[in-house]
């Protein structure tokens, strides 16, 4: 048995940010970085504003765990080539807006980014990736580390721990066979599901927090205008590239013709019986022979 539940972005928007529905992304959280993590708030910032774009396309929460460390939590619908570049952005504007003028470096946030797209981004098999900053030697090969004297002074304990982390989980190359509990997360992410066997933290309570029968009359009649939007952009999307398709096997159909018309011309074949063969008009076929004419 399972649950049809909330898709995961709108409840970012709506309900997740509430404090006593924190659990939830906890959670997720815990799950993915493999640590117990607890969020002492939720941080408003630009990105969080509602644009006409962002009913369908974009949807993000920046929030601050115990260790003081911002994560970000990034959602993204439609196709984007240039999302790579977006992500590294994303770190940078909230490396600087969070660090206030005159502080030392060594007050500079960690950042980890965690990036769900529902799109095929890159290349890659796996459903899962993580990004992080090693310096390897272009000699020796070894991996550059932090001294003791920095570990005590920093508690970290690799030079990694400093920088950036990124996360990026390709949803829809999931193939729905939760292996373990970071899987059950991925499947509802994909799904909008619980199963009854879901083990993994904050799902529980996901299926609480996140029935649409237990919400207000109006925000379900908001949850179901947001899910239109998404239908109205995937017909969209498929819509554009069936057009571009049919548009390439036409030219390639065309110039195929096009071909075939110049050897009937070579062969001396009349203008009527080259048209019945490629189904170009007669007056594209003068046309053309003037062309190689020339």
């Amino acid at each position: 048995m399972s649950k049809k539940l909330i898709r995961f972005d709108w409840a970012i928007k709506r309900l997740l940010r509430n404090k006593a529905n924190f659990v939830v992304l906890e959670g997720f959280l815990s799950e993915l970085l493999f640590d117990n993590i607890k969020i002492k708030q939720i941080l408003e910032s630009e990105s969080n504003q509602e644009t006409d774009d962002d009913k369908f396309n974009r949807v993000d929460i920046l929030s601050q765990n115990s260790k003081n460390e911002l994560i970000i939590i990034e959602i993204q619908n439609s196709y984007e080539i240039d999302y790579f570049h977006r992500m590294v952005y994303g770190v940078s504007k909230s490396i600087s807006d969070h660090h206030i003028l005159g502080q030392k470096y060594a007050e500079v946030k960690k950042i980890i980014s965690i990036n769900i797209v529902y799109f095929d981004l890159g290349q890659g098999q796996d459903y899962i990736y993580k990004g992080k900053t090693d310096f390897i030697g272009l000699h020796q090969k070894d991996l550059l580390g932090l001294s003791a004297k920095q570990k005590a002074t920093f508690l970290k304990e690799e030079v990694s721990n400093i920088f950036p982390e990124y996360y990026l989980l390709k949803v829809n190359q999931f193939n729905d066979i939760a292996k373990d509990t970071l899987d059950e997360w991925v499947y509802f992410l994909k799904n909008s599901e619980v199963k009854d066997n879901f083990k993994a933290k904050g799902l529980k309570e996901a299926g609480e927090v996140l029935d649409l029968m237990r919400l207000p009359k109006a925000e379900q009649y908001g949850y179901n205008r947001y899910m239109d939007s998404l239908s109205l952009k995937a017909s969209e999307i498929f819509s554009l590239k069936t057009e571009a398709e049919f548009k390439v096997r036409e030219d390639e159909r065309q110039k195929i013709n096009y071909d075939n018309a110049k050897i009937g011309i070579l062969e001396g074949l009349s203008n009527e019986l080259i048209s019945k063969l490629t189904r170009l008009s007669v007056k594209e076929i003068i046309a053309l022979r003037s062309q190689m004419k020339k």
